[in-house]
């Protein structure tokens, strides 16, 4: 069987994030497609919260091992503040140390043939760029979304830093994988001279999270009996995911009184920003309207989801490039999805694809009140239709994983 070294961030006990789903769930999959996987990921002290939930998926007798790091603004700040290089390129760079003499001892003890690393951690790119280096060994850099963008990272040395490693990134790795067709449409712009190295392989869902029987066959409880509930599960960013709109559009129907609060609840599952989501819920008149719940484990979360009597997407227009992962959970789940985000963004034509014809961009509050409308009385009518399944098929993460292999194939094929 041949051998993949993969530096990720992201992996269990780690919570709170569901981009550790696409490495765990590559580590699942990838030996049925011949492909044993070696993981360097952080030490569980770098982890802002943990949780065992999803420790017993990573499959028994996977070789990971845990390289020393710190979290800069937990660990390493003096009253609260530290020096703007400790964290550069993000808060986790102390990993990187012990990361590459890690992955130099495994590289010696197991002779992979491929390193594969994974943004969001600008600092994974970092320890494969040097282990490449140093050992030759072709790599695959995986890094969904874009990385340096117009303002984005704020402090300018470290969107240099950014622009640095993704330059590295791109020129040195056999391929360079996205997870939406317009970052990698982006990115070939950037760097023209790697276009044909630069490619999408897509987020996904994992069939073995979700119950064998289909919901249909045992309806489940709805989550608020005599009301629709519409989910919205994860988190919702002040800028990327700002719910303002969709609060004004929920006053406005409430004051024509096209709709009233006992008809129809919003719940935010694991938003963080609860005390954001309430401040504006009360400013808007429709605390009724709006629930504000924890964190659960995965599967719970998966279960809500199969639960709710729709789904709710929000992604503004400065994301367009980018596709949420939860997405892909939602398809699966078939609940109807309303979702608010740009029609000319790659989120928008995804669900499209799928199906999804309730779209309206986050910034507009009349455009999400028709909408929500049309929803709510497809709701009402059952008429309000579910994924596609062919779509929501073609997008599994085994699925996804076969795409990988055959990537890590032609690395290995190429040599470095």
């Amino acid at each position: 069987m041949k051998r993949v070294l993969m530096i990720a961030y992201h992996f269990p006990p780690l919570a709170g994030s569901s981009g550790i789903q696409r490495t765990l769930r590559f580590v699942q999959h990838l030996p049925g497609y011949g492909w044993q996987p070696l993981v360097v990921t952080a030490d569980p002290r770098a982890y802002e919260r943990t949780s065992d939930d999803l420790l017993q998926e990573i499959p028994a007798g996977t070789v990971v091992h845990r390289a020393f790091a710190l979290d800069t603004s937990r660990h390493l700040a003096v009253h609260g503040r530290h020096l703007a290089w400790m964290a550069r390129p993000d808060r986790w760079v102390s990993w990187r140390f012990d990361a590459v003499r890690t992955g130099l001892r495994m590289i010696r003890d197991y002779r992979p043939d491929v390193i594969w690393s994974t943004y969001p951690i600008a600092t994974a790119h970092l320890i494969a760029a040097q282990l490449h280096r140093r050992t030759a060994v072709p790599w695959l850099a995986d890094f969904r979304d874009p990385m340096a963008q117009e303002g984005y990272p704020a402090n300018p040395r470290t969107r240099e830093s950014f622009i640095q490693i993704e330059s590295t990134a791109v020129r040195e790795a056999r391929f360079s994988t996205f997870t939406t067709p317009g970052a990698a449409r982006e990115y070939r712009r950037r760097y023209p001279e790697a276009a044909a190295r630069i490619v999408v392989l897509e987020n996904g869902y994992d069939e073995e999270s979700f119950p064998s029987t289909a919901p249909t066959d045992h309806p489940p409880a709805p989550l608020n009996a005599g009301q629709l509930t519409l989910l919205h599960s994860g988190l919702v960013y002040p800028m990327e995911r700002d719910p303002t709109q969709l609060l004004r559009a929920l006053q406005a129907l409430k004051e024509t009184g096209m709709l009233a609060p006992g008809q129809l609840k919003i719940r935010f599952r694991a938003a963080v920003h609860d005390a954001m989501l309430t401040r504006l819920a009360r400013e808007h008149a429709v605390d009724d309207w709006i629930e504000c719940l924890p964190a659960v484990g995965y599967r719970a979360a998966i279960a809500e989801m199969l639960r709710a009597d729709g789904l709710l997407v929000l992604q503004a227009a400065c994301c367009n490039e980018q596709i949420p992962a939860k997405i892909y959970e939602y398809l699966r789940a078939r609940r109807p999805i309303l979702a608010l985000t740009d029609p000319a963004g790659d989120t928008a034509a995804t669900l499209r694809a799928a199906g999804v014809s309730h779209v309206a961009p986050l910034d507009s509050a009349e455009a999400i009140a028709a909408q929500l409308m049309a929803f709510v009385t497809a709701l009402r009518q059952a008429t309000a239709a579910p994924p596609s399944p062919e779509i929501v098929r073609q997008a599994s993460r085994r699925e996804r994983t076969a795409e990988l292999a055959r990537l890590l194939e032609a690395c290995q094929a190429s040599g470095a």
